[in-house]
């Protein structure tokens, strides 16, 4: 006979250890956040954290404080991914000011001498734009994450230590002036990884000889993320609370476009996750490809080793515990 007291605590173990092992399943995906203005990447990073109870969670391009807009966030295995995003094309809208520059080169910083009256044409600022575009020397902000002797300089500004940078190419593909009415002109953008707007705004106000800095800043699309898949830090709530959060994630098809997509076979899968060459007879052009298990499960990014073979060069779904116990049974 079992005593009461003991077989109601069995329950209860059985029951507690459920719902930790509930928490602990991996939760996989891109999820595109609309971050908004006065939290850090890292803050963003820490709350989606917390809502989905996740502790992988990465994201593919910090924003200032300042900025809003597009942040992509990747989440359980699929961090591995952010390797192909190191480069990736950004696209902004914001708003220059002119007339004072700004220790940060934007408007949280302290004005940096006496504020001017100006203005500016339409044409004069678009004149000046111009020189901005294609490949260039940029001098990063001093408040920036750029390493001095393997210190961020924000932090070596923070102390009010002499921050020594030095210029880097960059890349603008596109600078187009909007508008301009007063002190102020509207701006869209479109720029290769590691571009500053900031120092773009800086340096036209020292062309134009009356300073400037970034009033506001919004960024609309990071490679293929646009604003129109972003969702605020509070839709995701209401979504992780619903049980529904996963519906909000980037579908798995739309990742990476620039290598093509195989779905394999139950037998290739199960060779991939476990990290060993499959053949992929239709796409024996392609260098990198990625695989699928059935329409939504990315499982590897593989590539190919000769003709038709190819090896997985990121596994990203192994083989389920469950299914690895059956085999040694």
């Amino acid at each position: 006979m079992w005593d009461n007291n003991k077989l109601s605590k069995l329950n209860f173990s059985i029951s507690f250890d459920y719902s930790i092992l509930q928490l602990t399943v991996p939760m996989n995906g891109v999820l595109i956040i609309d971050k908004p203005p006065g939290l850090t990447s890292h803050d963003v990073v820490n709350r989606v954290r917390r809502i989905l109870q996740e502790r992988s969670v990465g994201h593919l391009g910090t924003l200032d404080p300042l900025a809003t807009g597009v942040l992509p966030l990747v989440l359980g295995s699929l961090t591995r991914i952010a390797q192909f995003y190191t480069a990736s094309e950004k696209s902004y809208e914001g708003v220059i000011r002119f007339g004072f520059a700004t220790d940060t080169y934007d408007a949280q910083g302290e004005p940096t001498g006496a504020a001017q009256e100006v203005a500016f044409s339409v044409a004069r600022v678009r004149e000046v734009a111009l020189r901005f575009e294609g490949v260039i020397e940029q001098m990063p902000p001093p408040f920036s994450a750029k390493k001095i002797q393997g210190v961020p300089a924000y932090k070596l500004a923070r102390k009010q230590k002499e921050v020594v940078l030095k210029p880097v190419q960059v890349e603008i593909k596109e600078f187009e002036i909007l508008s301009v009415a007063g002190d102020r002109a509207e701006f869209r953008a479109r720029v290769a990884s590691g571009t500053y707007m900031r120092s773009v705004a800086h340096e036209m106000g020292q062309q134009l000889g009356c300073g400037a800095h970034l009033d506001s800043l919004r960024r609309t699309a990071v490679a293929e993320f646009e604003l129109a898949e972003a969702h605020t830090l509070e839709e995701l709530q209401q979504a992780a609370t619903a049980g529904s959060a996963e519906e909000l994630f980037v579908h798995p098809r739309k990742l990476l476009p620039q290598f093509p997509a195989v779905t394999a076979t139950d037998e290739a899968a199960a060779l991939i996750r476990s990290g060993r060459a499959v053949n992929l007879l239709e796409l024996s052009r392609a260098r990198q490809v990625k695989v699928f298990q059935g329409q939504r499960e990315l499982i590897a990014i593989a590539t190919r080793v000769a003709g038709t073979l190819f090896h997985p060069k990121i596994v990203l779904a192994a083989i389920p515990e469950p299914e690895k116990a059956a085999r040694r049974i």
